[in-house]
């Protein structure tokens, strides 16, 4: 292997797959970013097995070749070559020569024929704006299951209906719930993507504001866009039918601005316990919406708000937490909270935004 490349180039390209690569002890090779010089391109390529990129760049090619070099190596020399212009790279006995400008180095190589290969993934197709993809996969992750026990629910669920393509998330405390609007949808029946895969799904494309490709069966997803290709394996598993738990009516409603109840959970936590209650109190005929928090070492608080109340008295506890990771799903200045009784699910909108549903379980300790 023998070629050049732009230096600012390669550097973002190694710091995009170096992410990536595995942490397998078992299987070292998965530890490096394998190299290909071909055709007009240098192509580079991580995996951790769930996960997998390739990024193409434009290269002077003068001898085709591969060459697989620890991507932490990598990564650490590239962040810090300040040179301008190109780099040469060069492959010789498995070991990888760098030359620029004010630098020559010499990296030792590992074994490239156990590099797992990254799928061509091919069945249903559909095109996506990138900013839309992104709102989506970022308006519900966060109410994920970190946990790997119930796989099924460690995910974000994506499936279409009618012209909306859905994303929903559950940790079975709360769940988060967006609709995107797309034109000539194909059928997508349900896929659930790895909770601990998105991030880096969203670190690869959150800047990107073109259109993204995707490609899925019932195994894999791929996203393509310019000149990187990145794929996921697709979690085998039933996710619940959580549209049986969404409220159809209910019996209390409040619509309040949402900096004001930002201001007011943020104040209230200050003495919450450490299971992060907070007690809510609406009574419509007096116009009180009220929160209350009690710490034994802290002290108490009790805040009042403005609200557009209507409905029955009901009172009862939450999570702040749960609360306060809706609030960057939400673009609208107020929102809406719809209740029942005290242990049925909180409802959480945007006001005029029927996009985004935000489900809560109450806690009465």
């Amino acid at each position: 292997m023998k070629l050049e490349c732009e230096i600012e180039k390669i550097k973002n390209g190694i710091l995009q797959a170096e992410r990536i690569t595995g942490k397998n002890l078992t299987l070292p090779v998965l530890n490096s970013i394998l190299l290909i010089a071909s055709d007009r391109f240098l192509k580079l390529r991580a995996t951790n097995l769930s996960l997998g990129i390739e990024v193409e760049l434009p290269a002077k090619v003068e001898k085709d070749g591969l060459v697989a070099i620890p991507g932490s190596v990598l990564a650490g020399i590239f962040s810090n070559i300040f040179d301008n212009g190109s780099v040469l790279l060069e492959s010789e006995n498995g070991n990888l020569f760098i030359r620029t400008k004010k630098s020559k180095i010499k990296l030792k190589g590992q074994p490239c024929d156990d590099f797992p290969t990254i799928p061509i993934v091919s069945g249903i197709t559909l095109e996506i704006e990138s900013k839309k993809l992104i709102d989506g996969i970022k308006s519900v992750y966060y109410s994920s299951s970190p946990s790997d026990i119930k796989p099924e629910i460690s995910s974000v669920y994506i499936y279409s209906n009618e012209d909306n393509l859905i994303f929903v998330s559950t940790d079975s405390f709360r769940l988060a719930e967006k609709k995107v609007k797309m034109k000539r949808l194909e059928e997508i029946p349900g896929i659930l993507i790895p909770f601990k895969n998105v991030p880096e799904i969203l670190r690869v494309f959150g800047e990107f504001s073109g259109t993204i490709k995707i490609h899925l069966n019932k195994n894999q997803i791929s996203f393509s866009a310019n000149n990187i290709y990145l794929t996921s394996r697709i979690v085998d598993g039933v996710f619940p039918d959580y549209r049986q738990i969404i409220p159809k009516e209910s019996k209390t409603e409040a619509v309040i601005l949402k900096q004001d109840l930002l201001n007011a959970l943020k104040l209230s936590n200050i003495f919450s316990d450490k299971f992060n209650q907070i007690n809510l109190n609406i009574k419509p005929k007096e116009k009180i919406f009220e929160l209350t928090s009690i710490n034994n070492d802290v002290g108490e608080n009790k805040t009042e708000l403005d609200a557009a109340i209507s409905g029955e008295n009901i009172e009862l506890g939450f999570n702040y937490k749960y609360f306060l990771d809706c609030f960057q799903s939400i673009t609208t200045d107020s929102l809406s909270i719809k209740l029942n009784e005290a242990n049925r699910p909180i409802v959480i909108t945007p006001v005029s935004d029927p996009s985004f549903t935000y489900l809560i379980m109450p806690m009465n300790r």
